[in-house]
């Protein structure tokens, strides 16, 4: 809303995502790209039109509701990392985990600190880890309940080129690995290029 005129943000915007695919969505800065993928995420809702997540139709749902469906079917990768400063990398791999109600589960979550690379780095606080081990703990995180879809918000955004390729190479391979379907939003084309699909946006629309 501006001036008392409200401004689409997006339009006609209209796709689907097999599952199993990887996907990027790319686009200059203000092109709507992140709002796109807080839509498709259910972290936002649309002023009109639908959005289906896994089958599952997300308009006109509550949050508490969406908060669910998130915690049962997504994983989330921030730019900015978005662990809780207060826990341990353990502790906030187990975040999701304890979010859906799931027993406890310390091996799952040192299981895949390990497979991450920072098993001897499970007790250390967010402030102990440089950026990338950081991003590092919320991939374990994002991967700790088995998500249908992962949404990568610029995963490797506030990263040096060396730990950026690090990164991207373990996200595909863990997806791989899990069979996740990937929906990355980047302004990198060469991290672009590793999906099978490209949805290009530009001025709010499917270019």
């Amino acid at each position: 809303m501006l001036g008392g005129t409200s401004i689409p943000v997006l339009q006609d915007i209209n796709f689907e995502i097999e599952e199993g695919a990887t996907v990027s969505i790319v686009g200059p800065s203000g092109s709507g790209k992140t709002t796109l993928l807080g839509l498709c995420a259910g972290l936002d809702q649309p002023s009109s039109g639908t959005i289906h997540l896994n089958g599952i139709q997300l308009t006109g749902l509550n949050e508490d509701k969406l908060a669910t469906i998130r915690n049962e079917h997504v994983g989330f990768v921030f730019q900015n990392f978005q662990l809780l400063p207060t826990l341990t990398a353990l502790e906030n791999v187990l975040v999701p985990l304890e979010l859906r109600g799931i027993k406890v589960q310390e091996q799952t979550a040192k299981a895949l600190l390990e497979r991450v690379g920072l098993g001897h780095r499970s007790g250390h606080y967010p402030s102990q880890l440089s950026g990338g081990e950081q991003q590092r703990v919320s991939i374990a995180r994002a991967f700790a309940n088995k998500p249908k879809i992962l949404f990568a918000d610029e995963p490797t955004g506030n990263l040096d080129a060396e730990t950026s390729q690090s990164i991207e190479d373990m996200i595909f391979e863990l997806n791989r690995e899990s069979g996740t379907t990937l929906v990355i939003v980047t302004h990198d084309l060469d991290l672009a290029a590793k999906t099978q699909q490209i949805i290009p946006i530009k001025g709010g629309r499917i270019a």
